[in-house]
């Protein structure tokens, strides 16, 4: 096998798409991934009793709790996107163009397509990256979006900058990778399903007439929206792990877990198997848009036309 494109593969161009495409895709979905992760939190009481019923009801529980104006309470939609904003750059930016630099490195000489199995490679390989910045990304985001529902009466609403200094103080900055492991098996596993997914049914797409040879944007949208909708599908079950691993401030009747097989059993023990897959339409709903315009972005190459570069055909 011999590398393939090395020259053409720019980095920087690349890393401002990741990144932009990550503000613009958050900025979008942020809403519908709150009610994901309070839904994804809610444990079923005693008396088989839950804070929320639905999405629909959790988001207007959600909304109403924002504060008295439609402002605050549209502030309060966004309620630790501070965080995730700022970071997503970072985490957009290192797992789309890991992906894209391993299928470079590993499409073989001769071939115009990677195989499955490369393809997966290249994804699982850009989801280990990712996590160095998912995993305190994550951390702090869900604790920002799960105060609405834990904070007691007369309890102050920590900041992002007071959450993590509190963090840090407590638990030092291994305290911000609380969930390592639970990330690790959901970011990997989704790349490994997402990323191949993604690039047969764009491969399927009209292509441009430009010479490119990439797909028209419309094609890479939906094959953004279908790969996205269908892998994170497939993760949910590791994301609501991830989700009750990383919470810190837990409510009434809310269990503290060991390991990834240790929520694995007690969830399933106490609350049956469709708890997996709490808050799954939500999280479609936040990936498959998010991804459809991230890799749209991406693929488009805004900062090549910035910086007035050619851009590269994706492998």
């Amino acid at each position: 096998m011999a590398p393939q494109g090395d020259k053409q593969f720019s980095y920087v161009p690349k890393i401002m798409n990741g990144g932009l495409a990550g503000i613009i895709g958050v900025s979008c979905v942020f809403p519908i991934d709150l009610v994901k992760t309070r839904l994804q939190n809610q444990t079923v009481g005693k008396n088989g009793e839950v804070q929320y019923k639905g999405i629909a009801d959790c988001a207007k529980q959600t909304w109403r709790a924002g504060g008295a104006t439609n402002f605050a309470k549209l502030k309060g939609m966004y309620s630790g996107s501070g965080v995730n904003i700022l970071l997503i750059t970072p985490e957009k930016a290192i797992k789309l163009v890991a992906n894209d630099f391993f299928r470079t490195k590993l499409k073989e000489e001769g071939k115009k397509q990677l195989s499955v199995g490369r393809g997966m490679l290249a994804g699982g390989l850009a989801g280990m990256f990712q996590i160095i910045v998912t995993t305190p990304m994550e951390l702090l985001k869900i604790q920002m979006q799960d105060q609405g529902r834990t904070l007691k009466p007369g309890q102050k609403k920590l900041s992002a900058l007071e959450l993590t200094q509190k963090i840090v103080k407590e638990n030092g900055i291994a305290g911000l990778y609380k969930g390592l492991s639970s990330t690790f098996a959901r970011d990997v596993t989704f790349s490994v399903i997402y990323f191949p997914l993604f690039a047969y049914l764009d491969s399927l797409a009209p292509r441009r007439s430009d010479g490119s040879g990439d797909a028209v944007f419309y094609g890479s949208f939906f094959a953004g929206l279908a790969s996205g909708a269908f892998s994170s599908f497939s993760v949910t079950p590791l994301d609501v792990i991830k989700t009750r691993m990383q919470t810190i401030n837990k409510g009434a009747n809310e269990v503290v877990y060991k390991n990834v097989p240790d929520a694995f059993v007690q969830i399933l023990k106490k609350e049956g198997p469709r708890a997996f897959f709490k808050g799954a339409a939500c999280r479609m709903m936040v990936m498959a848009p998010l991804f459809g315009i991230a890799q749209t972005v991406y693929y488009i190459g805004v900062a090549e036309k910035i910086l007035g570069i050619k851009k590269a055909t994706h492998v």
